[in-house]
């Protein structure tokens, strides 16, 4: 039998200090309230940043990747956004940072921190209680663990403020010292503002707007902020800042939009060998991505039973040595997904939300087996070659103006050969799920001819009501020398 639960809670609620519990791997927002400044540090396994650009804070509120912002503040609430899925690998650990210049943070009103999946649903939440003399804390992290992210109530204060706290965390703060202990991140902005422009400014936020649920739709929950004000809003792009008169405009990259179709939940994981029936439970109905790993060289096969016991259609059928894969599978409204392995060897399985998915760029993607792929952008060419002995199965679900979560729509069989293939698929605007069905062996792909989205809000398949999504482009990140004079600015 599989070993490892799947019986883990979707998320947890309030939690105490040191408490932990696993987050959907989706642009998550963070409230943290009280009224101080907030700031992220983005961490590698050292437990260190590779440089300044690892530093978002108010005089560089957009990391170099984008994946990382301070969205603005209202009524007290600054916001921060963490597209966990966007992240870089090397980064292991995001620090949720709050500091107070006028005073220690027990002066801080009710200090806490809250996250929220992009359909405003609640799925952590940590009350500062014992805040004393420090000015600087980190509050939350939200940290890899089991091929998903886990957000851990954290509360360590430094009386020593932001300095000290950087410090720990590979900055150095001293005087005459203007480049980090460790090399800047290989990521760069695609556009660079030239001397003497100012940061990018916050946007003001838009109030969230709670969809209506449609016909047998559980209703979205909203979530209760800890001060009368609204639920977290949707905040539009942070403008761009004009380039100073005669400067060169560097070429704009289309920016990845959110995924925000599907459920969230956390990676359901688990292990066994040889062949099984899998049982999960407590998923959400709607389609999933099911990643299958196998050691060994003999046959897999993997199929949905249905609930007369019986197989479903095949969802892997491959002799590939030492097998790994995606694939769709559907989860019925019992929330209980039930799978049909047959292996040889050790295997790992999980259960992932559609929005794990790799998203695809025109920067080249190199895998083998069958996978799910993500297009969020406007028109394109994707780009393929394949470079396996058997067939090559592509379909395309188009999302746009496919309004029930619940359920895909009918697909589009775009590619369907036998061998080595070089295929060129025209695929229109995002949200488009790209999945490989079929494809023992190694491939590339890659976008071509990538436009921005026509429409504003990208479509209309948003179903929980996410709006607009906050999917600009990188943007320009002030240099060691302005954070340490931030860092320095009485904040100690």
């Amino acid at each position: 039998m599989a070993a490892g639960s799947s019986d883990d809670p979707f998320w947890g609620g309030e939690m105490i200090k040191g408490g932990n519990s696993f987050v959907p791997t989706v642009p998550l927002r963070f409230a943290v309230r009280a009224g101080v400044d907030v700031a992220a540090l983005l961490l590698t396994e050292q437990g260190r940043v590779r440089g300044d650009g690892d530093i978002v804070f108010h005089g560089a509120p957009v990391h170099p990747s984008g994946a990382v912002r301070l969205l603005g503040q209202e009524s007290g609430t600054v916001w921060l956004e963490a597209g966990l899925a966007a992240l870089d690998e090397q980064i292991v650990r995001v620090l949720v940072v709050g500091s107070r210049e006028a005073g220690p943070l027990r002066d801080a009103d009710e200090l806490s921190v809250e996250a929220f999946a992009p359909d405003g649903t609640p799925v952590a939440r940590y009350d500062v209680t014992d805040a004393g003399g420090e000015t600087a804390m980190v509050l939350a992290e939200v940290y890899r663990r089991a091929g998903g992210w886990k957000f851990r109530a954290v509360g360590q204060g430094y009386v020593n403020g932001l300095a000290g706290l950087v410090t720990d965390h590979g900055v150095d703060v001293a005087e005459g010292a203007p480049t980090p202990r460790e090399q800047t991140p290989t990521r760069t902005p695609t556009q660079t503002p030239t001397q003497g422009q100012t940061p990018v400014p916050f946007q003001a936020p838009v109030p969230f707007q709670v969809p209506a649920p449609s016909a047998g739709q559980t209703p979205i929950p909203v979530p209760v902020p800890l001060q009368p004000s609204a639920p977290p809003p949707v905040f539009a792009p942070a403008a761009a800042p004009a380039p100073a008169a005669g400067a060169p405009v560097a070429p704009q990259r289309p920016g990845l939009p959110d995924w925000t179709f599907g459920a969230v939940f956390p990676p359901h994981t688990l292990t066994g060998r040889d062949n099984d029936v899998i049982t999960v439970n407590g998923l959400p109905p709607g389609p999933a991505v099911v990643d299958l790993s196998i050691r060994g060289d003999g046959y897999t096969g993997l199929w949905p039973l249905t609930r007369f016991n019986k197989e479903g259609e095949t969802l892997v059928n491959s002799t590939e040595e030492d097998f790994r894969g995606r694939v769709l599978a559907q989860v019925p409204e019992s929330g209980r997904l039930r799978l049909q392995l047959k292996a040889e060897g050790p295997w790992q399985l999980q259960v992932l939300p559609l929005t794990a998915a790799t998203r695809l760029t025109e920067d080249e993607l190199e895998r083998r087996g069958p996978d799910v792929l993500l297009h969020t952008g406007g028109t394109a060419d994707l780009a393929l070659h394949y470079r396996g002995e058997d067939n090559l199965i592509v379909n395309l679900f188009e999302l746009e103006g496919h309004d029930d979560p619940t359920a895909l729509p009918r697909d589009d069989n775009v590619v369907n050969e036998i061998g080595k293939r070089r295929e060129t698929v025209p695929l229109p605007e995002g949200p488009v799920i790209v999945q490989l069905q079929m494809a023992d062996g190694p491939w590339k792909a890659r976008l071509k001819h990538l436009e921005p989205h026509s429409r504003p809000s990208h479509g209309a398949a948003l179903p929980h009501g996410a709006g607009p999504s906050n999917g600009a482009g990188p943007t320009h990140v002030a240099g060691i020398g302005k954070a340490q004079g931030w860092l320095r600015r009485g904040r100690r």
